[in-house]
Parts: structure tokens; sequence; C-alpha cells
């Protein structure tokens, strides 16, 4: 997938894309069920709410083959290679969840703000890149960005421990009300299967989810190689070391397991 001129330069102003129905939806319902069989797992890398619902399931691409084959997607891979302007690794991978009735917030941050405060990356030559694996609506907890903020640098931050079970370097309320007066504020909204990219320096978050919707979404934190992490405090499932390129698979690389998905009813 080759991103044209025109999204080139809307990804330069708004620091994001929105691509609907980029994956089928039986691509979507088969990774959908590779994240229920993530989130039953007994696993360190798998972190729940309080209530004990699934938040994230972290390094899911080393333990499932699904969610293996879709960290090597060239629909995912091709435009972050692309817009960073060489090869690239596997910096983190999410499986987020936003569990009906107790999907917890995600407070206002930047990704890259982590990354540099806690991993030493060293630029900001990262983003996200993501796949919806349920219809997000407005009623599910959207993500929600600030266009534009991506231009302003690391913004300050401060490191809350104790407002979720995940650890963040947030936005205080006054600086998200600033930036918003210039840029606004945007929740980009789909059906299952849609693609959503945005640069490691945009301010983000997401409301809790309180509809009897749930809604999972599939992060790539996918960085370039010259641009690897320096400290490795952080768990290796959270900020992964292997610096190797990630080599784009064929296009119809979830077929086959649509097809055992569809056969298994």
């Amino acid at each position: 997938m080759k991103l044209t001129k025109e999204q080139l330069e809307r990804f330069d102003r708004d620091g994001y894309l929105f691509f609907p129905n980029m994956f089928s939806a039986g691509e979507a319902e088969t990774l959908n069920r590779a994240a229920a069989d993530v989130y039953a797992l007994d696993r360190e890398e798998v972190w729940r709410e309080s209530s004990g619902v699934p938040r994230t399931a972290f390094a899911a691409h080393t333990y499932n083959e699904a969610f293996r084959r879709l960290g090597a997607h060239p629909r995912l891979v091709d435009p972050v290679m692309q817009v960073l302007g060489g090869e690239i690794y596997m910096h983190q991978y999410k499986v987020n969840a936003k569990a009906a009735f107790d999907g917890e917030v995600w407070q206002w941050h930047q990704d890259y703000g982590t990354w540099a405060r806690d991993d030493d990356m060293p630029e900001p030559r990262a983003m996200n890149i993501s796949v919806f694996l349920d219809d997000v609506t407005a009623a599910n907890g959207p993500l929600l960005f600030i266009p534009g903020s991506h231009k302003l640098g690391i913004v300050e931050a401060g490191h809350d421990l104790g407002t979720t079970s995940y650890p963040l370097w947030t936005l205080s309320q006054a600086k998200v009300k600033e930036l918003a007066k210039r840029g606004g504020c945007v929740a980009p909204t789909g059906p299952a299967g849609s693609m959503l990219m945005f640069s490691s320096l945009l301010v983000h978050a997401s409301p809790p989810n309180i509809s009897p919707f749930g809604r999972t979404i599939v992060y790539l934190s996918l960085c370039h190689v010259d641009n690897h992490i320096r400290k490795f405090k952080r768990k290796e499932w959270i900020a992964h070391r292997d610096f190797t390129p990630i080599v784009p698979l064929a296009d119809d690389c979830l077929d086959e397991l649509v097809a055992a998905s569809v056969a298994a009813g």
C-alpha cells in the first residue's frame, strides 16, 4: 500500500490518517477471535482492569499466529516505511480492549513522550498504526485526537502511576484545554476492519466505555531501525529489544486463518 501525495500532506498537517474498511469483515472477525483467545490466557503480558476484564495484551505477535501475521502485514508496514523513510522494527505491540461497561480511561498523552523518557528513543521517528477489531462508535470509547498537536514536539507531562492499571506520562487538563483551543478534538470512528495511523507525538486519549458494546483495537508501534531505543528499563515484552527489520508478508497472509475460522464456525 502506497500513500498518495495528498495523504502524506494530510498526515503532515493533522498527524493522523484514517482508512475505513481497510481490512475485510472476515479478517477483522478472525483477529477478534484471536483477541478473545489471547485475553483468556494467564500470562504476565495480559493486563486487566481493576474489575478483572482485559485492558491490553502486550507482544501478542510473539504467542499468537494471527497477530504474528498482522505484525508484518503490508497494509500496515508499507505506509509506515514510506513515511519514516526506511526499514522499521516493532517497538511495541498491543491488543487494547475497552470492555463493555468496564473499559477504563486512557489519559491524555503522547506516545513518544513515554518512549523518550522511559526507553531513550532518540527521535520521534516512530508511529502507531492500528486496526479496529470491532465497530468503533461515539459510544464505546473511541480514540480522541488533537489534530496538529504533533507539531509541538514533546509536551510537558507528569508520570501518572495511579489513575489506571497502566502508568503513563500524562498531560495536565490545563495543557489539553490549551491545545484543543488551537486544534480542536476529533474521534475517528468506523466499522471493524478500519485502519488508523498516527504520529507518535500526536496528543491523544480515550474515554471510559460504559456502553454495552466492547471495543478492541490492535496497535503496532513501529520505529525506524536507526532510531531504536537505548535504555532497557521496561520489560522486553513492553519495549522490544529485537531491532530486526520487519519483512512484509503477502497481502493475503491472513486468508488461510480466515478460511479456518469460517470452517470452525
